[in-house]
């Protein structure tokens, strides 16, 4: 049997694009050079017809007819004599329960062959599945003429991995799978990126192929919706749990034949493989066994990419924006932003005050130089001046402090904003994840925007995400984008004569090690203070992180890259006291 997996990149409630989408993916695999055209079976990821996350679209009837629409669509529509398995939110058919299922149905012949619904629904991080869908109560499988296969749909091939040590799913679907004596298993998934999920998923996958003797199909969805990226990178594991190949992170296909255990990869570069398996030579375009091209700091700059590349031409722009300070933040979202946009795409503003370095300024028009992006530049020392002029009088006998220094944030915030409106460009915010944490930043000042494409990335990380771009453009031949100097001066808002951010915070060194444990692993202060951090100046860190939950709430969205990033995934309450300080 030859199964074709698509990765595809689906667009939340185009159902019609969607659909059209599926249609021509098909075409395209049958019309191709190779196994695919032969292929009997393909399938695409989790809920393609209607994109993930839906979220309370669901709670929309004409959302879920669309859905259904759409279906009836694919039937007539898609080629004959193939079978197509596509993921669609249905209707609960029981009289019990929840109104909604997460289905994957197969079409054959302009028919429904096959439904199976989803029967672990996730409510841990961003998921919130259980809120609108009814689980599967039974576990079949899909008896094709050359093969019986089994759907474990995303959640449900995450048994053995639950969000906590101490929870532990009533139901294994993929063990009931298993013991209905399949030929193989497919995963239709929707899973988002974290940074080292990929090996969590090739464990999962070479665990249940071991198992079960036979081979496992993995298809996940790519590109992004929101805050969330999909990384694609589906995969074949044998019997005997070895990959046999991978996709890439852009819409492609998988070809595996069940008869003579080979698949094809259709990505161009050579993509990721677990540490335990030979490299392989590549021949014809066929990925046998692979390299790693896709270490940590990689993986993290291409999913930063994609989430720009996804929230911008879904949200219908094609031009951005951005304040450049001089700064590494600034300079790490304008470099991810040319790569993204193309830096014709993409307008840098510099807006020097009274307390900007000459430096800051030289460094801000040589980065634009290197990226071949224009460079506006702003003063803001005339409306600065006004400001305090209409001030000076209520703010008679008071020293200068935060109410000025935010000022000139709030200043270059409405210049953002009058840009972007004026150009229809959408306006990119660059703080980094420790500045969110710690409120090191200005509501309605250094916030302004509809993106923050490094809000799930601690300082000491752009740091490392500097310098890994600059040693991938030197190892291909390219100037460095980011400038030494911009990587080596110490960080500062330059809101004060000689400002540094480490006058009001810890070393980001220190800094991120308390936040991680607090925030990625819900440590104690004790549990923090054990790792070896100063018990009092903890204290304060975790006192600043809880007094600014009120600025998360009002920032942008930002793109999720770790297990626990600020947004939907974070859920927490903003007038409360603050426990965790207390002994």
């Amino acid at each position: 049997m030859i199964v074709c997996l698509a990765q595809m990149d689906s667009v939340i409630g185009d159902f019609t694009g969607n659909a059209a989408r599926i249609v021509s993916m098909t075409k395209a695999a049958l019309d191709q050079d190779g196994a695919s055209a032969k292929s009997d079976l393909i399938v695409f990821p989790e809920l393609s017809l209607c994109g993930y996350p839906p979220m309370d679209l669901l709670d929309q009837e004409a959302f879920v007819e669309g859905s259904l629409k759409a279906l009836r669509l694919l039937q007539k529509e898609l080629p004959p004599g193939l079978a197509v398995a596509v993921g669609y939110v249905d209707k609960n058919r029981d009289a019990s329960g929840r109104a909604l299922v997460n289905a994957m149905s197969v079409i054959s012949g302009g028919k429904i062959v096959f439904t199976q619904e989803k029967t672990l629904l996730p409510t841990y991080d961003v998921f919130d599945e259980a809120r609108y869908f009814e689980p599967a109560k039974t576990r079949k499988a899909y008896v094709h003429p050359k093969g019986r296969i089994g759907f474990a749909i995303c959640e449900d091939f995450w048994w053995e991995s639950p969000p906590n040590p101490s929870f532990k799913y009533p139901v294994d679907p993929v063990k009931e799978l298993l013991d209905l004596n399949l030929d193989l298993l497919v995963v239709p998934s929707a899973s988002p990126f974290v940074k080292g999920k990929l090996e969590t998923r090739l464990r999962l996958a070479r665990s249940r192929a071991r198992e079960g003797g036979i081979p496992v199909l993995y298809c996940n969805a790519v590109g992004s919706n929101d805050s969330l990226v999909f990384d694609g990178r589906s995969f074949v594991v044998n019997p005997k749990g070895k990959p046999l190949a991978f996709c890439d992170w852009d819409e492609s296909f998988l070809v595996f034949d069940s008869e003579t255990m080979k698949a094809e990869g259709c990505a161009e570069t050579i993509p990721y493989s677990p540490a335990d398996e030979k490299p392989a030579a590549r021949e014809s375009g066929v990925t046998r066994a692979v390299v790693d091209k896709n270490p940590p700091m990689e993986e993290l700059h291409r999913a930063l990419v994609v989430g720009i590349q996804g929230y911008m031409g879904k949200s219908g722009f094609t031009k951005a924006c951005l304040g450049l300070s001089g700064g590494i933040d600034s300079a790490i979202v304008a470099v991810l932003a040319a790569e993204a946009l193309g830096p014709e795409n993409v307008q840098c503003i510099a807006m020097p005050s009274r307390f900007s370095s000459e430096g800051s300024i030289d460094d801000s028009v040589e980065l634009c130089r290197r990226l071949g992006m224009r460079l506006e530049r702003l003063p803001i020392e005339t409306p600065f001046k006004a400001y305090l002029d209409l001030l000076a009088t209520p703010f008679a006998g008071r020293p200068f402090d935060l109410a000025e220094e935010n000022l000139q944030a709030r200043i270059r915030g409405a210049l953002l904003m009058a840009w972007s409106n004026k150009f229809n460009a959408l306006l990119l915010t660059t703080g980094n994840k420790s500045e969110l944490a710690a409120g090191y930043c200005t509501l309605y000042g250094d916030m302004c925007g509809a993106l923050a494409p490094i809000g799930d990335l601690y300082k000491t990380e752009v740091y490392d995400l500097a310098r890994h771009l600059n040693a991938l453009a030197k190892a291909e031949g390219r100037p460095e984008p980011i400038p030494l100097p911009i990587i080596e001066k110490a960080p500062s808002a330059e809101l004060r004569q000689d400002q540094k951010d480490q006058d009001s915070l810890p070393p980001y060194e220190v800094l991120d090690g308390m936040l991680r444990l607090y925030i990625e692993d819900n440590a104690s202060l004790d549990a923090i203070a054990a790792a070896g951090f100063d018990r009092e100046l903890t204290s304060k860190v975790l006192a600043m992180v809880a007094r600014a939950e009120h600025k998360r709430r009002q920032a942008a969205p930002v793109i999720k890259l770790s297990r626990r990033a600020f947004g939907i995934g974070r859920r927490l309450p903003l007038t409360r006291q603050i426990h965790e300080t207390r002994v």
